[in-house]
């Protein structure tokens, strides 16, 4: 069946469609990925010339479109193909994505935009009129004219564009904070009102042209940092968009039936066709394809997956087809989680915003303080003179580039680590980052990747060898621990039949995996865990092993060997050139974890580490001064990871230990550590220089303004090049970031 045709089905268009109150329907869709802006533009008109078709938008960085049309003239079927024969496949997204606060924020924001310039090229029309003495300024009528005209011209201005100053400045008087509202709403207020005073008394200054040109410059400064910031986070649309809604599932006599993505679960083969996107995170069971994973892994070039290899969600299978079975769906896939976390991005950012806004009410406060004053100062020797100068002081003085800093740069770097395969769930983390002096790594996972072959188990009674691997990797299959992957891997190597089912599966951090597979309670994990801490004491041979037991003792014991991670000991060495201390908390065995030390250059390396013990480690060298960077991917590292300063996690982690990462390497390599850090140590210094810009400005400008020689309007003019300045120096921002191919050149130096 054509996939199109199947949206034909109501009980799943009912999903996806949103009935508007003009009878039309709306529908949200997720976009391959568009080649350039003419193809854009060509798609737009594709699909506006369809029948019944209202409204088309496409955003291009979140990879969405929204279509409103009329579904009795054009069926959603026909849509879907129009989007094909554009060359741009389209995927329905449930319907509760049609509402995007963002989309609404971005609308309401240029209409307010547009108004304020519009209005303002009015006024400064008119003001530029009576400035080059155009008008004979001793004819009061004509004068009085062109003064109501501004005032006319420039109130949707006040009244409609700075909206957003007013209503900001009052929540931050009720929450008791001096925002940079304020300084701008005061501004606005006392101009407008002494502007319209001496328009309806015809005597006095009018600064019609300096409120218009203030209130649109802010707006558009503004509006630029929201375009910025809503472009960092449309990776997290784009990587929730990932998962299809439907998929092939493969019956038992080779049949297919298009079900719902979220009704797989673990065990279930499907059939991916090429050019379509993997529906769930599974293992591929048929030959070696290629796959895009650029919106999982940033990485723009096809990677290779072999026949038991991993196949993630949200990814694009570009020959095919394939066949993968299932071992998480819905909500537990990878993409799943990388949606979730990006949402975190958006939180962390609000709580960053709320510390600087101690900064930026202190810098209020000297703005207001010296407006008070030089209007105080003004009225003692020539009152006339006191209102222009105040408000020149007020203007001149707006900490708008103060407070863009911040946000500014942190926009600009968010934007640049997530295309480097960096998802910074916590901005607060960067300026941590950038002052880390101790690094510590877990083993398994993430230094190291496990490698078990399926002749390497040991039978310790009587029992059908396939039976044993098939009751472990039944266990296995429900951790997404590295050797437990490992274990899955060669369990599926031998060609057995498929593991049965597990029941009553619980992980234990730093132990292992217990469950009961076929009516039998099992444990599989490290010996002390598999044998109960009670019969743990003849085990320490079996360290490095994976144990298999049941309440009678052992069964089997699965041998794992490991290699180091590809870019580990480039890595290692660039973090210690840096000067960073670098040191290993492991769960494994003193042997392994030497011999791994050794071959990394680590000196401090600890071995047969609990969670706690972990824990205690790190917290031992944070009393000594130090700030601390965590890098783990199971669940037994969370409390490492929560304890540190900074924590970082591969995308192929645990979900807890992606919750409480900091920074998530989508792609999975150490080497993105080296990014995030040059990065955070850009946002630190280029922070550090435009608020040094910001106030050596406003030492320069603010006594010309207060001795009255700063016109209103000159003072707009300062504050919003001032501002422009900030964020032009923000896009510094992850540039000559080469660091990583400078790492990976000294792994050909480092012995193996």
């Amino acid at each position: 069946m054509n996939a199109s045709l199947t949206w034909a089905q109501p009980q799943l268009a009912a999903q996806v469609l949103r009935r508007r109150g003009d009878g039309r329907s709306e529908v949200a869709l997720r976009l391959s990925r568009l080649r350039d802006a003419r193809h854009t533009l060509l798609l737009e008109q594709r699909i506006s010339a369809l029948p019944g078709v209202r409204r088309v938008s496409i955003d291009v960085a979140a990879r969405r479109a929204r279509v409103v049309w009329d579904a009795r003239v054009t069926s959603l079927p026909a849509l879907l193909d129009a989007f094909a024969s554009g060359q741009c496949s389209a995927q329905p997204l449930r319907h509760d994505a049609i509402e995007d606060a963002r989309a609404l924020e971005m609308h309401a924001a240029l209409k307010r935009l547009l108004v304020a310039g519009m209005c303002a090229m009015q006024v400064m029309t008119y003001a530029f009129v009576m400035y080059i003495g155009a008008v004979d300024f001793v004819d009061s009528s004509t004068r009085g004219l062109f003064r109501w005209l501004s005032l006319l011209t420039t109130a949707p201005i006040v009244f409609y564009s700075a909206q957003p100053f007013f209503r900001g400045a009052l929540a931050g008087l009720r929450e008791r904070r001096l925002g940079l509202d304020l300084p701008v709403a005061l501004a606005v207020a006392l101009i407008f009102a002494a502007s319209s005073w001496a328009t309806l008394t015809g005597h006095g200054e009018i600064y019609f042209d300096s409120v218009s040109m203030f209130v649109f410059l802010l707006l558009g400064g503004r509006y630029l940092a929201l375009r910025s910031g809503h472009r960092s986070g449309a990776l997290g649309d784009a990587v929730m968009d990932a998962t299809p809604l439907l998929a092939q599932r493969l019956r038992g006599d080779g049949a297919t039936d298009t079900v719902a993505a979220i009704e797989l679960v673990a065990g279930d083969r499907v059939q991916i066709a090429e050019g379509d996107t993997i529906p769930a995170d599974g293992r591929l069971e048929s030959a070696s394809v290629q796959v895009d994973e650029a919106l999982l892994s940033g990485e723009s070039r096809p990677m290779l997956r072999r026949t038991g290899e991993a196949l993630l969600a949200g990814s694009v299978l570009l020959s095919g087809p394939a066949q993968m079975r299932v071992e998480q769906a819905g909500e537990h896939t990878a993409s799943a989680r990388l949606g979730q976390l990006a949402s975190r991005v958006r939180q962390s950012r609000k709580h960053s915003s709320s510390a600087d806004a101690r900064a930026v009410s202190r810098f209020v406060s000297v703005v207001l303080l010296l407006t008070v004053l030089t209007a105080a100062g003004w009225l003692l020797t020539d009152p006339p003179r006191a209102f222009s100068a105040a408000i020149a002081v007020l203007v001149v003085a707006c900490p708008c580039a103060f407070a863009l800093t911040t946000p500014a740069t942190l926009t600009r770097a968010l934007g640049t680590l997530a295309r480097r395969g960096v998802l910074v769930t916590n901005t607060a983390a960067l300026a941590a980052l950038a002052g880390v002096t101790s690094v510590w790594f877990d083993k398994t996972g993430t230094l190291t990747t496990p490698i078990l072959a399926p002749d390497r188990m040991d039978l310790q009674r009587a029992v059908d060898p396939a039976q044993a691997w098939r009751r472990a990797a039944a266990l296995a299959q429900r951790s997404s621990h590295p050797l437990a992957r490992a274990l899955v891997a060669a369990a599926r190597n031998r060609g057995d039949a498929p593991a049965p089912p597990a029941d009553e599966v619980q992980v234990i951090a730093g132990g292992g995996i217990q469950g009961s597979v076929d009516g039998c309670a099992l444990r599989l994990g490290n010996a002390r865990f598999a044998l109960r801490q009670d019969r743990a004491s003849g085990a320490a041979n079996l360290d490095g092993a994976l144990m298999l037991a049941d309440d009678a003792g052992p069964i089997a014991v699965f041998h794992v060997d490991e290699q180091p991670r590809a870019d580990a000991a480039s890595t290692i060495r660039a973090l210690q050139e840096a000067g960073i201390e670098c040191s290993i908390a492991s769960g494994d065995s003193a042997a392994r974890v030497e011999a791994l030390a050794r071959r990394l250059h680590i000196s401090n390396w600890h071995a047969a580490q609990t969670p706690a013990a972990k824990l205690a480690l790190l917290q031992e060298c944070s009393a000594r001064g130090a700030s601390t960077l965590a890098i783990g991917d199971g669940t037994n590292d969370a409390a490492l990871l929560a304890g540190a300063d900074v924590s970082a996690a591969p995308a192929s982690g645990t979900a807890l230990a992606q919750a409480h990462a900091d920074l998530l390497l989508l792609d999975g390599r150490l080497d993105g550590l080296l990014h995030a850090r040059q990065v955070a140590l850009q946002v630190r210094d280029i922070s550090a220089q435009s608020r040094r810009w910001a106030l050596g400005y406003n030492l320069c400008a603010v006594p010309f303004a207060a001795v009255g020689l700063v016109p209103p309007w000159l003072a707009a003019i300062g504050m919003s090049l001032s501002s422009l300045g900030v964020v032009l120096n923000a896009l510094r921002v992850g540039r000559n970031v080469d660091v990583v191919p400078a790492a990976r050149a000294h792994a050909a130096a480092l012995p193996t």
